[in-house]
């Protein structure tokens, strides 16, 4: 990918992320911003151990943070939640959402995703930089299936947003289950 390329000419800076966890039958899909560094020294979503989100995922779903990763992307996909971000690519400086270059940043393929999941109605923001960017960047282009989808804002995993306890947002993201039923 960079071969050839000094190390001084590579920018270490510039994130990019993960395929989605999907399955066919999905009909959520859960969109964070950008993986973090420990996401993507780990290859996983939310690797950040201190990250809240598996284990919401594990309330709720049975995606324990005790599972192996693979476990965990399991049961997500039984029971048809899909997991991806809004960018593909960005210019982000360590793992925090306010680095995020947004001169830089790419955003995902979502016609085609919705193209090969059109079950998918409804999309669950994890955090308020994830709605932010796809707003900005997806939603626009998406004016063929604004009627059919339905946005729905959660509080962010972070531990960066510690300002709300862990049963509030566990609370709150009870409402990707009741989308479910």
């Amino acid at each position: 990918m960079n071969a050839g390329k000094p190390l001084a000419d590579i920018d270490l800076a510039t994130s990019s992320g993960f395929p989605p966890i999907v399955a066919d039958g999905a009909r959520v899909l859960i969109l964070g911003s950008l993986p973090s560094q420990q996401s993507l020294q780990k290859n996983q979503y939310y690797g950040n151990p201190q990250n809240a989100f598996w284990r919401i995922m594990g309330q709720l779903f049975g995606a324990c943070p005790e599972l192996p990763y693979s476990g965990r992307t399991e049961a997500l996909r039984r029971r048809r939640i899909a997991v991806w971000d809004v960018l593909a690519s960005s210019v982000r400086p360590g793992s925090m959402d306010a680095a995020i270059d947004i001169k830089s940043a790419q955003a995902n393929d979502f016609e085609a995703f919705f193209d090969a999941y059109p079950g998918v109605t409804t999309i669950c923001f994890n955090g308020k930089k994830a709605e932010q960017l796809f707003r900005r960047l997806v939603w626009p282009a998406m004016c063929k299936r604004a009627d059919v989808l339905r946005l729905m804002s959660l509080p962010s995993s972070s531990p960066a947003f510690a300002a709300m306890p862990f049963a509030d947002k566990l609370q709150q993201w009870s409402r990707v289950k009741e989308v479910l039923q």
